[in-house]
């Protein structure tokens, strides 16, 4: 996988990557290794951040974390502090997408996507870019959002409450941030087929290839490439934007009322 020739933009750049056993994470942390980058790769278990360490290659950091655990979450910081003083970016990836109706949802479950999709985000972006500031890096924080957060989808309204709000965190900390030189987006990624985490049924995946207009899921490059853009110099001057990377997804319907689909 190439995905950014941003020719030395990353060498010896230190990049955190939550979420890294997952599908994009796995991506982004490999577009980073790809172009120079060290790497600390965080997930819930060492089983799945060896294998995932196993796919990337190099001999990237591996710490677990449960992102719903505010302490884990803080240790995790502190050992990042420990090895490397700050790190230069940090990609907020880890995310749940479980689902179910409202009226069916138990509070364990709201608490749990909260947890991971939204103030996992916060405690991390805070805490690293307090090591930042004290250690002088103007570093890049990227966060992984959704198309959901413009657009509510049945049975998996708290996910897209949980965007919602990283979207406007990441505006908020961008505001914040700007005058010590963090710079803070996000990137909306397009369809995917599901993960271990969050199983998507065969149907759905079917229905969802129809409706994209650019007639294809996300693929490695895509998503890759947009957070290397958004972390290097060359969006020095972005910060607090959301890149929708979804073949037109969130555009609209492709779907139309009569027959002659051509143009007239």
């Amino acid at each position: 996988m190439n995905a950014v020739n941003f020719e030395n933009e990353f060498k010896g750049k230190r990049v955190v990557v939550t979420g890294a056993s997952g599908i994009i994470g796995g991506w982004i942390a490999k577009g980073f290794a790809e172009a120079g980058a060290e790497l600390c790769l965080t997930d819930r278990t060492q089983e799945g951040l060896a294998e995932a360490a196993k796919r990337i290659g190099g001999n990237p950091l591996t710490i677990t974390a449960d992102l719903t655990d505010a302490k884990d979450i803080e240790r995790f910081a502190a050992d990042v502090a420990s090895a490397w003083g700050a790190p230069d970016i940090v990609v907020n990836n880890a995310g749940i997408y479980p689902s179910g109706f409202l009226l069916d949802i138990g509070i364990e479950d709201w608490d749990r996507i909260m947890g991971v999709n939204l103030r996992a985000p916060f405690l991390i972006s805070q805490l690293f870019a307090k090591q930042m500031i004290a250690t002088g890096v103007k570093g890049a924080v990227v966060n992984i959002s959704s198309g959901a957060a413009g657009k509510m989808r049945r049975t998996v309204v708290p996910y897209c409450i949980s965007k919602t709000g990283l979207d406007r965190l990441t505006k908020g900390l961008a505001l914040e941030l700007a005058e010590y030189g963090i710079r803070v987006n996000a990137v909306e990624p397009g369809f995917i087929e599901g993960s271990n985490v969050s199983v998507l049924p065969s149907e759905h995946v079917a229905s969802m290839h129809g409706a994209i207009p650019l007639g294809r899921p996300s693929e490695a490059e895509d998503i890759a490439s947009a957070v290397l853009y958004l972390a290097s110099g060359a969006a020095a001057y972005v910060t607090g934007a959301t890149l929708a990377v979804d073949g037109g997804n969130s555009l609209g319907s492709l779907a139309v009322f009569q027959a002659k689909k051509s143009a007239l």
